[in-house]
């Protein structure tokens, strides 16, 4: 079994990270850092992914696609039709082709192989910035061209650095949206609670580390307890205490609608790519 990378940035990374540290099966072997090899335009690039994790590097995009069985297409969207049509008539027809790009659809990504999507092996994910470490959130969206056994390999990939969900295609630009892109936000909402802290007199290292892990274990209530947001923020809100306040000064702010506009706003523009 090889893996190959056609991009080795920091997504390519999280997943070559956290296949090699959970020694994931795949087709009953544990792959190992001989299974993978990446290609990467710059050779500074290349050299430091061949030493990091001990994988074959090269510059030539045909040759990962020639040498994968899983082939995992890790470049911005913009380039996937430059990638794909110098690589098109090296991947072969038993290939699974992974996509980590926003907004490209499967039937959109198989039409630049010149293939149709139920001849083709293909899955799109979409990973997120929290997968490096090792606590991400990913889309799996199979193409129908994908088998079961594709869809089991690709989830156990993606659930080597964090939690790995199932979704049909209609609702990919959702989830680029409320997990893609949504760290971005909640890095602004740290940074914001940092600097009210700030304000109040805190020096801003612990400002960030308190706010930091208030936002992380704040995510983990939900995840763990199943509980609604609702239920754990009333449980905070004493009757006439400082926390409710709070929550009064945000509502005038609108902070609930402009999180709403925000996610609208990323899935408008993955319509566009």
């Amino acid at each position: 079994m090889k893996i190959g990378f056609i991009g080795l940035g920091n997504m390519a990374t999280a997943i070559i990270g956290g296949m090699l540290r959970d020694e994931v099966v795949v087709q009953g072997s544990p792959l190992t850092a001989a299974d993978i090899i990446g290609s990467a335009k710059t050779e500074a690039t290349r050299t430091a992914q061949a030493e990091a994790f001990g994988i074959a590097t090269t510059a030539s995009n045909r040759e990962v696609a020639a040498a994968a069985d899983i082939l995992v297409l890790a470049v911005k969207p913009v380039f996937f039709p430059e990638v794909i049509a110098e690589i098109r008539d090296a991947v072969d027809d038993d290939t699974l082709v992974v996509s980590i790009a926003a907004g490209l659809t499967l039937e959109r990504i198989a039409a630049l192989f010149g293939r149709d999507t139920n001849a083709m092996r293909l899955i799109r994910c979409m990973p997120n910035t929290p997968a490096l470490v090792n606590a991400g959130c990913t889309a799996v969206c199979p193409g129908p061209g994908a088998a079961e056994a594709d869809e089991a390999a690709c989830v156990s990939l993606m659930e080597s650095f964090g939690r790995a969900i199932v979704i049909p295609e209609r609702l990919m630009d959702a989830a680029s949206a409320v997990a893609g892109s949504s760290p971005a936000f909640v890095f602004m909402f740290i940074e914001a609670l940092a600097d009210g802290a700030v304000e109040a007199g805190m020096p801003r290292a612990q400002a960030y580390e308190f706010a930091a892990s208030a936002v992380a274990g704040s995510a983990q209530l939900v995840l763990e307890t199943g509980r609604h947001p609702g239920d754990l923020k009333d449980m905070v809100c004493s009757p006439g205490g400082t926390t409710i306040e709070g929550v009064k000064a945000l509502e005038v702010r609108a902070f609930r609608a402009a999180a709403m506009e925000a996610v609208e706003a990323c899935v408008a523009k993955a319509r566009t790519l």
